[in-house]
């Protein structure tokens, strides 16, 4: 393929977000979309990650936005024409605290209240739902059934290869050095294989988000932080939804082939792009899997690993344009939620950037909200 030397638009970030805006943008029409990768498709923070899709949450942006998702999730194969892995074996949530369930059961009014079907259940209904689970020291449970999980590669590789249908050129192992900004307008990109001329750069660079925003002349407050996570070997459905709690701080889901996936977030909270493993992480996660699902006690592991949340101060991501330029727009800081909110983001970056309405509104997603000091406390994160 040869190099492109003029775009539309230019997509840096070949993670489940930037595959997503181009293959939207080029849905809408706009067809001379690049997307510049720096290494392979979902080789950031989307090919590490835990996959979950969830409606359950505390804010209404965020409900708003995880239930926009989930209902293009349910018809993604369709559209896009390959599979993404999806399976929707809902979300239960554990409370340990009072403190924490009093807020859950204000998190599903508010669902409720939106349309979301979520429910507050007793300990024998999360029983029934996951026979094995192990409910000493829970005070309350929250359950969902629309939400669940998908394939992050899968996906990732069939927004791709739809938006390659559609006449979208994506360009692997080929790393951004800079952004050319002339009078308050995008110009151009610069890249390791030469120069792109366009008027519209997108910034969908995950854990190198704040690099690449540099790139342009704007600073924003994104750091990475090491995740880690680990899989397990295959063993016979014993647990259909995602297992999560805010206080006990652990995720764990059976993948549909049997493999228990689960992670838990760090406490140091270190910003780093460092992505090691450590046996402390491994044996944490070993007790917190076996007291909650006591006959998975001598599961072996198979794969240990640790990925990029791109973060911000409010753990909420940094979503639109920028006031001081021009043809230059955002999509990062998901904070490990870039997955579940890729769907919609894809549909409102494109709307955005081709001037339509928004299905959505994102403007508290600026990242001016920063300096003003409008954080968004969201309640409902790992």
């Amino acid at each position: 393929m040869d190099f492109k030397r003029t775009a539309d638009v230019v997509v840096i970030g070949g993670g489940v977000v930037g595959c997503s805006v181009a293959y939207n943008l080029a849905k809408r029409g706009c067809k001379n979309v690049v997307v510049l990768e720096k290494s392979y498709i979902t080789s950031g923070s989307t090919g590490r990650c835990g996959a979950g899709i969830r409606a359950q949450w505390g804010t209404e942006m965020n409900c708003k936005f995880g239930i926009a998702s989930i209902e293009i999730f349910e018809h993604l194969e369709e559209e896009l024409g390959l599979p993404i892995g999806l399976h929707q074996g809902g979300y239960l949530v554990i409370a340990y605290k009072e403190s924490e369930f009093d807020q859950l059961k204000k998190n599903v009014a508010l669902q409720n209240s939106l349309g979301i079907k979520s429910k507050v259940i007793s300990a024998d209904e999360a029983k029934e739902i996951v026979p094995i689970l192990n409910v000493d020291g829970a005070v309350g449970f929250t359950f969902h059934d629309r939400d669940g999980h998908g394939d992050p590669f899968l996906t990732t590789f069939a927004y791709a290869e739809a938006a390659r249908r559609l006449g979208v050129e994506i360009f692997t192992y080929t790393e951004v050095k800079d952004i050319i900004v002339e009078g308050g307008k995008v110009k151009g990109v610069i890249t390791d294989r030469g120069g792109i001329s366009t008027p519209v750069v997108v910034n969908c660079a995950g854990p190198w988000s704040k690099e690449v925003a540099a790139m342009a002349g704007i600073s924003i407050p994104t750091y990475s932080e090491r995740h880690e996570a680990l899989i397990t070997e295959p063993v016979n459905r014993i647990s259909e939804p995602m297992l999560i709690s805010f206080t006990g701080n652990f995720y764990i889901q059976q993948r549909p082939h049997g493999s228990f996936i689960m992670g838990y977030g760090p406490e140091e909270h270190e910003e780093t792009h460092r992505v090691n493993s450590t046996w402390v992480f491994l044996e944490e996660m070993a007790r917190k899997l076996s007291n909650l699902l006591p006959p998975t006690r001598d599961l072996r592991v198979v794969r240990q690993w640790a990925g990029s949340y791109n973060m911000t101060p409010d753990a909420q991501p940094i979503v639109g344009g920028v006031e001081e330029i021009e043809g230059y727009y955002m999509a990062v800081g998901f904070s490990g939620h870039g997955f579940m909110f890729s769907p919609i983001t894809g549909v409102l970056m494109s709307q955005l950037v081709l001037s339509e309405e928004l299905d959505l509104p994102i403007d508290m997603l600026s990242y001016k909200r920063f300096e003003r000091g409008e954080l968004i406390v969201e309640p409902a994160v790992v």
